[in-house]
């Protein structure tokens, strides 16, 4: 074995010394000192050696296993010695270096976050759901009858037999069929609608769905988390008003508009001169729904709310074009940090 173990040492003593790369060294390194590598499989059979001859073999496999770790670790200190002082091609080290530009968080993102830290305050729930989805989640357990503007092609993305979903509330169904009320959540994602982009629309948007379902639950109680929310997001002195309206799926339906941030009720551009900004639709569940998810409507009741990401952050920002937060400008992006 002292033979064996000797002629090993010779041959990576060889290889090792002819080796062009990092990579092959690498290679080396596995076949004489890896888990079946040469000398590795020669020290497993000291067992079958006689106890007399043991200490010596021993000795010697150690000793064979170091000088090679050393050539190996010597010739990887060569190799990256050389290679830095090849300078590439054009490089020039007495250049100044280039300043970095630190990142940040997107201000859409940043006001999802808001978003969702308050509600969890409020004691709701984070959910998801896939983007991709079936018309039943979409639009007919909603309560969207078959012949909705909605389902049309020109206002929908259809992939094959599904769709990409229009707003969050798919999230709501799947949650109501696997949950057992009480429960509230939000569940905040990507839609997506077959719409022009302009400053005020895109194909792409988030939305926040927010719903909560108990015994005995009224519209009061939806104004209230309402009220609480937009207070908290855009400050106490913050006034909501609640104008009838209709979702398929919500009955009754309101749209919520908050006093203008911009001019604080007075009237200005922004506000058309009224005062008042619509910031999203809400309402009490619709039975229909609720039905659908089995749940018992006669003991239950639920309001639900959705809201777009994009109009509270243009809002926030004073922003005047839903483009910009798309068009990847480090110049808009940087005010952010």
């Amino acid at each position: 074995m002292i033979d064996q173990l000797n002629a090993i040492l010779k041959d990576a003593e060889g290889t090792i010394a002819q080796a062009s790369d990092l990579k092959i060294l690498e290679e080396l390194r596995v076949k004489y000192l890896g888990k079946s590598g040469a000398v590795t499989e020669m020290m497993k059979g000291l067992g079958q050696v006689p106890a007399d001859q043991k200490p010596q073999i021993g000795k010697v496999s150690n000793e064979v296993k170091n000088k090679i770790t050393a050539l190996l670790d010597q010739k990887v200190q060569e190799m990256e010695a050389k290679a830095e002082q090849v300078a590439p091609a054009g490089w020039d080290p007495t250049l100044p270096g280039r300043r970095l530009t630190a990142g940040g968080i997107h201000p859409l993102t940043a006001v999802q976050k808001d978003i969702a830290d308050i509600f969890r305050g409020l004691g709701f729930d984070i959910a998801e759901g896939p983007d991709l989805e079936t018309d039943y989640y979409n639009f007919l357990a909603l309560n969207f009858p078959p012949d909705h503007p909605a389902r049309d092609a020109q206002d929908t993305f259809y992939v094959k037999d599904r769709v990409l979903r229009t707003h969050t509330s798919p999230i709501q169904v799947r949650q109501m069929e696997n949950k057992k009320p009480p429960f509230k959540f939000i569940a905040p994602g990507r839609v997506y609608r077959n719409e022009s982009i302009d400053a005020t629309h895109h194909h792409i948007f988030h939305q926040v769905e927010g719903f909560l379902v108990d015994e005995g639950v009224q519209f009061s109680h939806l104004k209230g988390i309402l009220n609480v929310f937009f207070q908290k997001f855009f400050g106490n002195e913050i006034k909501t008003r609640f104008r009838p309206s209709f979702f398929p799926f919500t009955e009754p339906s309101a749209e919520v508009d908050i006093s203008c941030i911009f001019c604080a009720g007075k009237g200005c551009r922004i506000c058309k001169q009224s005062g008042w900004v619509e910031m999203m639709g809400c309402g009490m569940i619709d039975p229909a729904v609720l039905k659908n998810c089995k749940i018992d409507d006669e003991r239950y009741t639920g309001f639900a709310f959705g809201m777009g990401v994009e109009r509270i952050a243009l809002f926030k920002y004073g922003i005047d074009d839903i483009r910009l937060f798309y068009q990847n400008d480090i110049r808009f992006l940087e005010q952010f940090q």
